[in-house]
């Protein structure tokens, strides 16, 4: 094993244009890509890992930059990088990184590799970092998990709606936690395919119901209404889909938007404010805001 490497292909882009690039990433190499942000600078690496290393690529990822250029966005310095790891190296710091996470003494996340017992009444998801998004470390992540500990009222019963749920980390956690029904979408099929795969492994694949949908398509009239409804988008998906999104909330309940730039999270608010919503609650982490609306009154 010591002699085994892996290679990895490195993209330096912009928060704006990280999403692009890991599609980019994903669709040339068949492969997952993970992405990190320098809370300093705001750049974004997205990476894909190879057990081979690449023939030439160079041209057709600087043909996916000019596109998505093309497209309006900023890919920033765009710079593309090659490294040889050790595949040793990289696994034990892969492990390293993701410890369990504790939300108060409600829910406790980790990773299938780590040890840790929950603690009497303490609700337990195992979760590994993998293709689809959501691992409870994002900031947006963690503050749609702190909001769904922090509701959940054990004397009612309560329903959860989770729109583009990736890993399906959040809806695990909601059916872990008691609410029910629990419904999540995504528009990506293998988003869906491993949050069914992780449902299974948590033992509440009878308990949540994932299925693929856009959320541009869905009804705005006459769909089932839930206690709790998050999603998990971007800015310009929150504002121009408000409608169906509110539509499934119930008269009382709450609506967590979360992966929103900190420069777009007025726009987003404002908008919801005129729908006639407030702020209740709202975190920045790094490049990232997330807010929680009720309705005014």
């Amino acid at each position: 094993m010591k002699d085994e490497v892996l290679w990895k292909i490195s993209v330096r882009t912009t928060a704006e244009a990280a999403d692009a690039v890991t599609e980019l990433l994903q669709t040339l190499f068949s492969l997952p890509a993970s992405s990190y942000a320098d809370a300093d600078s705001g750049e974004v690496a997205v990476s894909v890992f190879l057990s081979r290393k690449p023939g030439r690529f160079r041209a057709a990822l600087l043909a996916g930059l000019h596109r998505i250029k093309g497209f309006g966005l900023d890919t920033g310095v765009g710079a593309i990088s090659l490294r040889r790891l050790r595949r040793q190296n990289w696994a034990e710091s892969w492990k390293r990184h993701f410890q369990p996470l504790e939300f108060g003494s409600r829910l406790l996340i980790k990773p299938s590799w780590s040890k840790r017992r929950p603690k009497k009444a303490q609700a337990l998801v195992v979760l590994d970092p993998g293709l689809s998004f959501g691992t409870g470390r994002h900031p947006t992540t963690a503050f749609c998990l702190q909001q769904l500990v922090r509701h959940r009222d054990p004397e009612r019963r309560q329903s959860f709606l989770d729109v583009g749920t990736g890993s399906g980390i959040l809806a695990l956690a909601a059916a872990k936690l008691g609410y029910a029904p629990v419904e999540a979408i995504d528009l990506d099929r293998e988003a869906v395919r491993t949050a069914r795969v992780n449902a299974r492994r948590n033992r509440v694949q009878e308990r949540v119901r994932f299925r693929r949908a856009d959320l541009a398509r869905l009804p705005s009239q006459g769909a089932r209404t839930y206690d709790i409804v998050c999603a998990n988008l971007i800015s310009t998906l929150l504002i121009f889909e408000r409608g169906r999104l509110v539509s499934r909330l119930k008269p009382g309940g709450l609506l967590v938007l979360a992966g929103i730039l900190n420069a777009e999270f007025g726009a987003v608010a404002r908008a919801y404010e005129k729908g006639g919503f407030k702020l209740v609650a709202s975190r920045a982490g790094k490049q990232w805001r997330s807010g929680a609306f009720a309705i005014a009154g």
